[in-house]
């Protein structure tokens, strides 16, 4: 048997004891259900196939439906956090927008609703006209993280040091996600502002070491100086403690590597900042676990999960450049357990995560990423020790979805960031890896390309624009058409098609470089679809 069929085994037999719930505690918005062990079940259906996609459809209503400010912009445009009682007096996460549209471009292919798409293509044309720093400045055309004045619609530095500071990671994190929808709506405007924040990004790389990232954490953009990172000039291993390191670039690593791919913009110096910023990973944060900060509002220096697991997930996704990927992932793995594993719900089965060293507190978001990530390294690997804790730690942060959709970081407030672009990605992420977390529906769970549009059955006044002229639309399941000729997609069905169309054309059901494989689930399956010349796709009854 498979490592795929050998864990679906494992999904199953859990499942099927999920459907005896009992109560617990209250957990944030819910009494905690358990199943006939005594262990974790989802709040909202005891399988977790149906609650996890359950959440992502609240979660996206309550945002895509949040309130106008008093700016006439959405509420999340202008503030991190939120607040039914008044307009919270803090402006925008770091990473809010970019974490956002990372969620909606996974979330648009499984659900098909084009208001995803076009919340994201929102997201990003708003930030890119009012957000960037001057192209006659030392570090042009990137995006600042917060805006100091909360009404006025800008963004313009960063919110602990001010004004004129912008945080480079984050910078990379919105050149990728540009590309990401450049892809989609082959608009040359994404990406020609990729290829500028990656051209002032490779312009200043650097070799780095063990306490000097190759680009450092903050910058002012006007005068290229690091800025203090602990306000209290507090120093770290006898190093002052400027914002001259961060382990989040593993985004702009991808950046860089997207665009070469591309073919577009300075090819020749993203490929020694690749090789830069590579080197360095694989020398210290991979070596010796120190990841640093990440997050806008802490002043101060702090280890962050979120660093140490994006660089896991990015390792796994290319071994290509980490040989021993296997080993090291597990170590950092290992670093999360032993410094952010929190036990307060142990009784439940279930041990979750902490946010940072400065705040170590279990965080709905970070509890779901290590779930999910820890989720692809047992596929990966083969290493099913770490599975049923991952179902688990998935279950506990559904609990933090409200039955309208806000979505509360624990013992904290509805943060815009954790609560919405960096949660549902997450289990979409875990869907992808294991599609019986996916209920027996049809849906798109990954691709190794972008998923340009895609058309579900009950959405058929959509069809109108695909101009099929030989097939029966009555008779179309899903539409998708991707941005590359060559690619292969993970579809959730709930039932086998009749056939499946590349570019008009059947395909053969065999498992080659070009074909489809079907396999079957307790309930529906799986749809495997891989195209070696062909961008369209129709999957028929």
């Amino acid at each position: 048997m498979t490592k795929r069929g050998i864990v679906l085994l494992l999904l199953f037999a859990f499942v099927n004891v999920s459907l005896f719930a009992q109560q617990g505690g209250l957990l944030i918005y819910h009494n905690i259900q358990t199943d006939k062990n005594g262990d974790i079940v989802p709040w909202y259906n005891a399988d977790p196939a149906i609650a996890y996609d359950h959440n992502l459809h609240t979660i996206w209503s309550f945002w895509f439906n949040m309130l106008r400010d008093m700016n006439g912009l959405p509420y999340y445009m202008n503030h991190q956090v939120w607040n039914p009682n008044f307009d919270d007096p803090r402006g925008i996460g770091g990473d809010q927008f970019m974490m956002a549209i990372s969620s909606w471009r996974l979330l648009y292919a499984y659900t098909g609703d084009e208001n995803i798409k076009e919340n994201a293509c929102f997201l990003a044309g708003y930030y890119l006209t009012h957000g960037l720093s001057p192209a006659n400045c030392k570090y042009p055309d990137i995006p600042f993280p917060y805006n100091t004045l909360i009404y006025s619609g800008v963004y313009d530095g960063d919110m602990r040091n001010g004004k004129d500071v912008a945080q480079l990671d984050k910078a990379g994190s919105l050149g990728l996600e540009l590309i990401h929808l450049y892809k989609i709506k082959n608009d040359p405007i994404f990406l020609d502002a990729a290829v500028k924040i990656a051209n002032t990004l490779a312009a200043n790389v650097k070799t780095g070491d063990a306490d000097h990232s190759p680009l450092p954490f903050k910058v002012n953009v006007y005068t290229g100086k690091t800025v203090l990172l602990n306000t209290t000039d507090k120093p770290y291993n006898n190093v002052k403690d400027t914002a001259c390191y961060t382990s989040n670039l593993t985004p702009t690593l991808q950046m860089f590597d997207d665009l070469i791919e591309l073919k577009k913009g300075n090819i020749a110096a993203y490929k020694i900042s690749f090789d830069k910023i590579l080197a360095w990973a694989k020398k210290y944060p991979v070596q010796n676990n120190k990841w640093g900060p990440f997050f806008e509002d802490v002043g101060e220096w702090s280890e962050t999960q979120i660093n140490a697991m994006t660089c896991a997930r990015y390792m796994m996704e290319h071994p290509q450049y980490f040989p021993e990927w296997k080993t090291q992932v597990k170590n950092i793995i290992n670093w999360v357990h032993t410094n952010f594993a929190n036990d307060k719900w142990k009784k439940y089965g279930v041990i979750v995560t902490n946010e940072q060293t400065v705040y170590p507190v279990p965080g709905n978001s970070h509890s779901a990423r290590q779930a999910a990530d820890e989720l692809l390294y047992s596929y990966l690997s083969g290493d099913t020790s770490l599975y049923t804790n991952a179902i688990h730690e998935l279950n506990w942060a559904t609990y933090a979805v409200d039955v309208d959709g806000k979505n509360c970081f624990p013992t904290d407030e509805p943060w815009l960031t954790d609560g919405y672009g960096d949660y549902i990605r997450h289990y979409l992420r875990a869907m992808a890896t294991y599609p019986a977390l996916a209920p027996a529906e049809d849906h798109i769970l990954s691709t190794t390309s972008v998923i340009q549009q895609a058309d579900y059955k009950g959405y058929l006044k959509k069809f109108i624009y695909l101009n099929f002229d030989k097939v029966d639309t009555n008779k179309v399941r899903l539409f998708y058409r991707t941005f590359d000729k060559q690619g292969t997609e993970t579809i959730r069905m709930k039932a086998k098609p009749s056939a499946v169309l590349l570019n008009d054309q059947p395909m053969k059901e065999v498992n080659a470089d070009e074909g489809y494989t079907w396999n079957a689930l307790e309930k529906g399956g799986v749809l495997t679809v891989r195209r070696k010349n062909g961008d369209k796709v129709i999957v028929l009854n």
